[in-house]
Formats: C-alpha cells, structure tokens, sequence
C-alpha cells in the first residue's frame, strides 16, 4: 500500500465487477456475435462482430453489453493477451465464446478502459498462465484468479485520464510498429532489384565501360553445359540415427545457406553409399525441387559433410565456365526463379524436375564480369542485412514499449496526480453501501441505463 500513490489503494478484481452478467432482449433484436476469432490481442483492437439474432446466441453463450471488458480465459487466448471493450454492438448487446470471462465495471467504480489496461500487463497475464487448470491443450484460467487479483486502483478521474493516455501513446506505438514492418517487404524488394540488374547486366553496365567490354559480351548456356553433375537427394526415407551425418530435406535450405540446426541424422555407412551418387560439397548449388519453398536456392558455404533428401536439388559448377556465387545469384533473381519453376510448371505442381533443369537458360558473363557482379551484390545484401538487424533491434524495442507504457500506468507513472480527485478508498466504501442495493445486471429494456430496440434482421 505504502508503494501506491496517494488516492490510491488495493482492490480485487471481484469486488469492482459483476462477472458474467446477462442479458434479456426480444428474440428478433439484432445483437453481435462475438467468436474467439475477434478479440484482439492488442490495448486499442476493437471487438469486432457478426450480426445475428438474439434467439439464434441467447442460449450455449456467453453474454455480455457494451461496455463489458471480454477476457479469454483458455490456452493459448489467454497467454496472447485476447481481451477487448465491447462497444458499439447492435442494440448494445451481444453473445459469444464460451470461453470468456465477462467483466460490467461497477458504475462510479472503475473505467472499462481502465481495467482492460490492467488484463493486458505482463504481470497479471503471466501469474494468471500459473495459475491454470485442466488438461494439455484446454487449460483455464479459473475465475478465482480473476476476481481475488488486487488491482491498482486510481481515483475514478485518474482513471479516466489513463486510459486516455494509453490510448493516445499506444496509438503511435502501433502507427511505430506498422513503419517498422513495412521495412522487411522494402528489403525483399530491394534484394529483388539488386538480383535483377546483376543478372541483366544493369548492375555492372559502367563497369563494362570502364574495362572497355562490348556490350554483348554475355551469352546464354543450358545449365548442364555449365554444371559438372545434377542430381538430387535420396527418394526412399533412410534409416534415422540419434546422431551422425546430417540428412538436409526442402526445409534446412534458406537463401542464407543450409541450416544444420534442425536437420535428422544418418549413419556414417549410408552417408558413404548415397554420397557416391550425391556428393554436396563447398561451392556447389542446391535448389528446393518441389513444396512451399520450391525454387528457393542457396549457395552450400560450409565444408561440412551431408546428405541430401530428394526434395533437393544439387547443382555442381564447372568453375572454369561460371563463378559458383553468380550462378546461386542468378538462380535467385527473378529471371533465374521464373526459368526454374517455368521449366518443370511448377507454379502448378509444385515440383521441378531434373530432366528439366538441364536446358534451363543461364544468361552468363565472362569470368571477369561475373567476379565483379559477385561482389557488387554481396556488397549491397551486406549493406540491406545491416539495415535488417537495426530494423530487427528496433523492432525489439518497440515491442517492449506496450509492457513498458502498462506497467508506468498501474505504478501511477503515467499521468499527473491531482490532489482534489475523490481517493479511491471512497469508492470501494461507495461499493460495500451500494452493495445490497444492486441487481447482478444491468437494467432491462425501458429501465434506465440500456435501451434495447427490437431491430428484426
């Protein structure tokens, strides 16, 4: 208590909110329908609805009117943070999941806004996942927690003006976080680009000047003239050991290079048998051949001995013909995508086949050229991946601010004080007087306080 600002004091959660009220309408009112699938994670995500009538939700629903804080109460909702403000429901009423916790705030007690900030601090979601019950999967938290939780409860104007204040700093946290997130899209595109001039010879076009290049010095070749071996993976699933060589399938290949850090194991003595036909190495160039990823290509960066899977393709380069890197880069552009996945249809199944990468076209250079386009693109992805680790610590720390700005505001850091409010111990001695006088719910229609119109779909 001593901690709390002056005006303030400790409440629970129960003793500030009637739980799970319900509501009474005509049968053919127009009201809102509010499934899991529309509460928002996030302070200011509105509760969203489908229209429907009273008589189709009033029964094997959960309740609720505007001005009720929703809060969901299930694995992995509650976790996330699903909690919301119903308003500007049809009629002011509404029904949905089961699986919330409805709280109606005590009139002249506590802001809705209020204490829709407080579900959402990392303190009450963190002690709440303590706190469940129930088997893997369909855990709850139990309605004890919510209502036995204390609450930081500010004078009723404090409240108001914090609730104001998180709505006004956490609107430009999500106008922050939404610029931020545009820049990923940015640097695809602008790897994209620099993919594209280095392979139509835009990149290097001065360079040619410079070293006195004729400006059809490039020629096209079918990728076998230019590749040693291609082949793929094993077609028959191996036997899987605890440990030894590492089996790379379609997933363990990323544009970066191949990702040892998830891949299944096999034994040395199939390694040495399937790597008699399939022997990726340093240099050499892998390409996904069918799934999600198909196309995606990367450049193996790593002496490291592996086996591949059949949904990979293996690309080895005649070095004397054509620089490893610059065939990889190719390949990733749009043109090389384009070519692999048009070779085979794969746009509609899916797949590329091997027959079929051989007469793929790869638009070459002289040596000389390709060594310069070579660095020219590595120079400028180092240059977009430095940009993507600011935006990633950026990122970071915007994400930190919603949790930062919450806990500011039930600390009592976020606004002024303002010694002429009415101090909170007043409103909970307004609750214990009022308390036998009150209905569990709020008024019916033509009582004061809600106004239910019969609006017929």
């Amino acid at each position: 208590m001593s901690s709390l600002p002056t005006g303030w004091t400790q409440a629970q959660v129960g003793d500030l909110v009637i739980l799970n009220p319900k509501n009474d309408a005509h049968d053919c009112t127009l009201v809102g329908f509010v499934p899991m699938s529309r509460l928002g994670v996030d302070y200011r995500s509105p509760v969203s609805y489908e229209p429907r009538r009273w008589s189709d939700i009033k029964k094997g629903y959960t309740h609720f009117a505007d001005g009720d804080v929703l809060l969901a109460k299930i694995t992995p909702c509650f976790e996330n943070g699903k909690a919301g403000l119903a308003s500007n429901l049809p009629n002011g009423l509404g029904a949905g999941s089961t699986e919330y916790f409805v709280s109606r705030p005590r009139d002249g007690v506590l802001h809705a806004r209020y204490l829709l900030g407080f579900l959402k601090t990392e303190t009450f979601l963190r002690d709440g996942a303590l706190q469940m019950t129930g088997s893997v999967g369909h855990k709850r938290v139990p309605k004890e927690y919510l209502l036995e939780t204390e609450i930081p409860l500010a004078p009723l104007n404090e409240q108001k003006r914090i609730a104001d204040k998180l709505d006004a700093v956490l609107a430009r946290v999500e106008a922050c976080c939404d610029r931020l997130d545009r820049i990923p899209a940015i640097l695809k595109r602008f790897r994209q680009s620099v993919l594209a001039a280095a392979t139509s010879g835009d990149l290097t076009q001065e360079w040619r000047v410079d070293q006195g290049i004729v400006p059809d010095s490039w020629t096209e070749f079918r990728l076998e003239e230019v590749c040693t071996k291609i082949t793929d993976g094993e077609h028959i699933s191996p036997a899987l050991t605890s440990s030894g060589v590492p089996l790379v399938s379609a997933k363990d290949v990323r544009e970066s290079g191949v990702d040892f850090s998830d891949t299944k194991f096999v034994s040395s003595d199939f390694s040495s048998v399937s790597r008699r036909r399939c022997n990726p190495e340093l240099d050499d160039v892998l390409v996904v051949s069918r799934g999600a990823t198909v196309g995606r290509t990367c450049l193996i960066t790593s002496d490291r001995e592996f086996c591949l899977m059949g949904s990979v393709l293996l690309f080895k380069p005649t070095v004397d013909v054509v620089n490893p890197r610059y065939l990889a880069a190719f390949l990733r552009s749009p043109l090389g995508f384009e070519r692999l996945t048009g070779a085979s249809g794969a746009s509609a199944q899916s797949a590329i086949y091997i027959r079929d990468t051989k007469n793929l076209l790869i638009s070459l250079p002289p040596k000389a050229e390709q060594t310069e386009i070579v660095r020219r693109v590595e120079s400028l992805f180092a240059y977009a991946d430095r940009l993507e680790a600011r935006y990633a610590a950026a990122r970071a720390q915007v994400e930190r601010l919603t949790p930062a700005t919450l806990a500011k505001a039930f600390r009592g850091e976020l606004v002024p004080q303002d010694p002429s409010d009415e101090p909170a111990s007043a409103l909970l001695a307004r609750i214990r007087a009022q308390r036998g006088e009150q209905t569990a719910g709020r008024p019916r229609c033509g009582q004061k306080g809600l106004m239910i119109s019969e609006t017929p779909l």
